[in-house]
């Protein structure tokens, strides 16, 4: 039996762990009202897909300056500013009043998301260092469990007929107090040597293959985030308040992998993880394409969820593993995001001269793809100092 972890640990652990679930109420509040923005701004699918490419454009943005921030002034320093920033931002979304205004303030919220996104992972990463445990499985649950939380509200604002602001609104009123409360428990984490004037840190290179299996598992989340709640109603004939349950059981079903994904972890290979898990989604997705009835995609996207849950903390926490200044986080996280914008952007043009039953076929090749790049980027677990004392320790 071993340890505990040190109370500065556990503490910051429980409050990464919520800002994770912070960040992922935030997305889930507007992804499931999307039909509602829809509506509101008379938007195509197209129109709806170049949203999501500006917020993602700035989160990449983001992120790529945000690995010098981590790399000088620490995680904890960066998470300061950037969690408050990306609650109250997110409300910009809701109160735009023109399809123009909504462009500016998808930027400015992927801008505050894409630095946190970063400031977030890289603190988990710190603390898997100073524990020696797997810990960041348990930190994406967080993000599910935050993400069924705010898909939830999304759905009861649109049974008690809200609107898209009120909605938007509201979340964010509630995630300020609660992102400012959560800054007292990240711990600090001291700042790398800043590297040499106009050279960009180095990160190994297969960071690159690990970032791929990012990619392809980000555009698998986001074909679901985007676009489950516009397939259930327009494809399938779902009643609104019905098809904004789509996102929160497919981040239901990841939290329930999510929170096992450590245990699993200690038991199995990543390498055996990743592989099994690509093969499941793209299994899973085929049931969602060939749905007759909205209760059967339904189950499709649970099914998705509990297959690729793992496949981002996995190659997140080995990123973090090979660098310690948050470069090789970034450069995972930047590829990863590259594909959440490109790949609904890509479903929505699809879609707007086929079906969105067509469109989604994209996540079943990229399931595929994941099953086959995860068999190498897994064996990279293997070489990762700090994951041998991990292997045995209990992280729940």
């Amino acid at each position: 039996m071993t340890s505990a972890l040190p109370a500065e640990v556990a503490r910051a652990r429980i409050g990464t762990t919520a800002t994770f679930g912070l960040a992922g109420a935030l997305c889930a509040v507007w992804t499931v009202r999307i039909p509602a923005l829809t509506d509101k701004l008379h938007l195509s699918p197209a129109s709806v897909g170049t949203t999501v490419l500006v917020w993602g454009i700035t989160a990449l943005i983001a992120m790529q300056l945000t690995q010098r921030a981590v790399a000088r002034l620490g995680s904890r320093r960066t998470l300061l500013f950037t969690a408050p920033a990306s609650a109250l931002l997110s409300a910009g979304i809701g109160i735009a009043p023109t399809y123009a205004w909504l462009l500016v303030a998808a930027a400015l919220f992927g801008t505050a998301f894409g630095a946190l996104d970063i400031g977030m992972n890289a603190q988990v990463a710190v603390l898997e260092r100073r524990s020696g445990r797997h810990l960041m499985n348990g930190a994406h649950a967080g993000w599910s469990m935050g993400s069924v939380f705010g898909g939830g509200l999304g759905a009861l604002s649109a049974y008690l007929h809200l609107t898209f602001a009120q909605t938007l609104v509201g979340m964010a009123m509630v995630g300020l107090p609660v992102a400012l409360a959560l800054l007292p428990t990240y711990v600090a984490d001291p700042p790398q040597s800043p590297p040499q004037r106009g050279r960009p840190p180095q990160v190994p290179a297969v960071i690159y293959l690990i970032g791929a299996v990012t990619c392809a598992a980000f555009v698998i989340e986001g074909s679901v985030a985007d676009w489950s709640g516009l397939y259930l109603r327009d494809e399938l004939g779902a009643r609104e308040a019905v098809a904004a349950l789509a996102y929160p059981c497919f981040e239901a079903a990841m939290i329930v992998g999510r929170v096992f994904g450590d245990r699993v972890r200690r038991r199995i290979t990543a390498r055996t993880m990743l592989t099994g898990a690509g093969v499941a989604a793209a299994a899973a997705f085929v049931v969602v394409v060939v749905a007759p009835h909205w209760w059967v995609a339904l189950l499709g996207f649970f099914l998705v969820g509990l297959a690729i849950c793992t496949v981002v903390p996995l190659t997140f926490s080995i990123a973090g593993a090979l660098d310690s200044t948050g470069a090789a986080i970034a450069k995972a996280g930047a590829m990863g995001y590259g594909g959440m914008l490109v790949g609904p952007v890509a479903i929505g043009y699809l879609a707007n001269v086929t079906s969105l039953r067509v469109g989604l076929l994209v996540s079943v090749a990229l399931a595929l793809v994941t099953a086959v790049l995860g068999r190498v980027a897994g064996s990279v677990e293997t070489r990762v100092p700090a994951e041998s004392n991990a292997s045995r320790s209990p992280v729940l």
